[in-house]
């Protein structure tokens, strides 16, 4: 089962990723061992601000693409409201895909 997550940095920014397994995923974020992501590198410690199960990794790139390309404030709003599954899906034109 994949997972779409979003941190939040300590200079608030928001980042989106996938992973299997969040909780090992934030672990190698903020381990800065060379795992995680170059993009946060120095910019921790991270806040886990949302994260929702989708299936298949094909469907959770292609979530994570689309949350991508939303605005700063949309994805403020997506973290604030954090949808299920659906609701997710409906909300980034992704219904119908799963």
């Amino acid at each position: 089962m994949w997972h779409l997550y979003v941190l939040r940095t300590s200079e608030d920014r928001l980042y989106t990723g996938i992973a299997k397994d969040v909780t090992r995923r934030l672990a190698e974020h903020e381990g800065g061992l060379g795992k995680g992501a170059k993009a946060l590198r120095s910019r921790g410690p991270f806040t886990l601000e949302y994260t929702v199960p989708l299936g298949d990794r094909s469907l959770a790139l292609k979530a994570e693409y689309a949350l991508k390309q939303l605005s700063r404030s949309a994805k403020e709003s997506l973290v604030e409201q954090s949808p299920d599954r659906e609701g997710l899906l409906e909300r980034l034109g992704l219904v119908g895909l799963d």
